[in-house]
């Protein structure tokens, strides 16, 4: 099988679009915007995006992975909700992207993809227990329980950054209230910055003090906490509090042997990293993290497409036993 390709799409605000060969080495990756002017619109680009990169392919293309940032029913393959993105759920991609390209293809949430691709390339290879754990625009994970990816009853299993935290229960975007996604989050870090460079003028010496006038952004405020700034370090580190607490309660329940972080809001590396670890450290079960390493990703931003197509190779396998 080392003579065919697969692809592996990553649709997010921007759409990453990757050929992998059966190792998960990327052959070829392209970035562009993600069409957001409707449903019907984004999916006619995701199509031709697709076709543009399999007449580009060196080698045959066996099948097609596609992640997406929302929640996909899994059994039937529909993608019921894109939070970011204009609504697809009128439209059936698994049968359109079949229709158009006559392979295979496997739908997956994001985070499960990028869960995937660490759990088969990166950082958890060849461990049976794993969470990954994404932080970006928003907060999402997967689950590998006993060598399986799990997907729970309809697909929507490892939703991380709806898990209730103590603090003000501030309104999250799915409807509900609380949760660690309204304090972790990179835009709530953003606003939790700009709350308190506003009410405490004792920070105004802080790095992102002169940007508050302007746009600040979650890679600001991660690249002043890496230059020593003491505000923006004291940020992360109540972020690290909470998605410590968090990750403890995820392994309080299922003894995990790996937690593996990533996203944008982990590029603050080893300061952020070695945060969470302690606060995890106060909140878990000491026999239990003992087990349970915490670490970075090893694919980085990669880690979807990677999973994707990963994810295709796997159904190509199990469509020829």
């Amino acid at each position: 099988m080392d003579n065919v390709l697969y692809i592996g799409v990553d649709l997010g605000r921007s759409t990453r679009i990757a050929m992998v060969d059966t190792s998960g080495n990327i052959i070829r990756q392209d970035r562009t915007p993600t069409e957001l002017i409707n449903g019907r619109a984004l999916v006619d680009k995701l199509i031709n995006l697709v076709k543009e990169m399999r007449s580009s392919a060196p080698l045959p293309i066996a099948a097609i992975g596609l992640a997406v940032s929302g929640l996909v029913d899994y059994q039937s393959q529909q993608v019921k909700v894109l939070p970011n993105l204009p609504d697809v759920s009128f439209i059936n991609i698994h049968h359109e992207l079949v229709q158009a390209v006559s392979l295979p293809v496997i739908i997956d949430n994001d985070a499960n993809a990028a869960t995937y691709g660490e759990w088969r390339c990166g950082a958890a290879l060849n461990l049976n227990n794993i969470i990954y754990i994404y932080l970006g625009t928003g907060i999402g994970g997967g689950l590998v329980l006993n060598g399986q990816l799990q997907h729970g009853s309809r697909g929507f299993a490892g939703e991380f950054g709806h898990m209730k935290v103590g603090g003000e229960p501030l309104d999250c975007s799915c409807g509900s209230q609380g949760c660690l996604e309204t304090i972790a989050s990179g835009p709530n870090i953003v606003r939790r910055t700009r709350e308190q460079l506003f009410i405490d003028p004792c920070f105004t010496e802080s790095l992102l003090a002169p940007k508050m006038k302007n746009r600040l952004t979650c890679e600001d405020i991660v690249e002043a906490a890496c230059k020593g700034d003491k505000f923006a370090r004291t940020i992360l580190l109540e972020t690290a509090d909470y998605l410590g607490l968090t990750i403890a309660n995820v392994v309080n329940l299922l003894n995990l042997e790996l937690v593996v972080l990533g996203g944008p809001v982990m590029a603050a590396g080893e300061f952020l990293l070695n945060a969470i670890g302690e606060s995890a450290t106060k909140y878990c079960f000491d026999p239990l993290l003992a087990d349970c390493k915490i670490v970075t990703g090893g694919l980085g931003n990669d880690a979807g497409v990677i999973g994707a197509a990963m994810m295709a190779y796997d159904v190509v396998m199990a469509m020829r036993q």
